[in-house]
């Protein structure tokens, strides 16, 4: 029973580290770009971001070489800010955007990047082991029009959920 416990675990914590099949993570990443202050332009919902606005994700280097993500939001509802801290580690090398990130002890999910502004850094397209989770990134509280399209037209081809999709406000 104890061996089956241990596989069933063992599959469940891989199965959160994996890939959707149709997603590529970026190559060519450049962790020293990325870090930084993201504003969150859009996301599918759960439990953790649930009725949160002005989301953030701030992300910095860790002295063990992992990186340090702070992600915060407020909700209204309570009227108090929530934050989160965590820690994530490139799952193959620092050259492509596929990192493992945990927030809750030694439980980790896959974070992906599958589309980036490689030039500048201005937006990414971030994704996780299934297709339930997705996040449209920027620099910036507001984005274009033409980039929100761009972002649900290919997240809608890709199979996301593009109608569940929220805009929380950044004000």
């Amino acid at each position: 029973m104890r061996l089956l416990s241990s596989f069933f675990l063992s599959f469940l914590l891989i199965g959160c580290l994996s890939i959707p099949s149709d997603i590529a993570p970026v190559d060519g990443f450049e962790l020293d770009k990325y870090l930084g202050k993201w504003y969150e332009i859009a996301r599918l919902d759960h439990s953790f971001e649930r009725g949160l606005d002005q989301v953030t994700a701030v992300y910095s280097l860790r002295d063990d070489g992992g990186v340090r993500v702070i992600n915060k939001g407020f909700s209204k509802v309570k009227n108090k800010w929530k934050e989160a801290e965590g820690k994530a580690y490139f799952m193959r090398n620092q050259q492509v955007g596929y990192l493992k990130v945990s927030f809750f002890g030694p439980f980790y999910g896959a974070y992906i990047v599958f589309e980036l502004d490689q030039e500048d850094y201005q937006y990414a397209f971030v994704t996780s082991y299934d297709k339930s989770y997705l996040w449209l990134l920027a620099r910036t509280p507001a984005v274009s029009e033409e980039l929100i399209h761009r972002f649900v037209q290919q997240a809608n081809a890709l199979g996301f959920a593009t109608d569940q999709l929220i805009f929380p406000e950044q004000n």
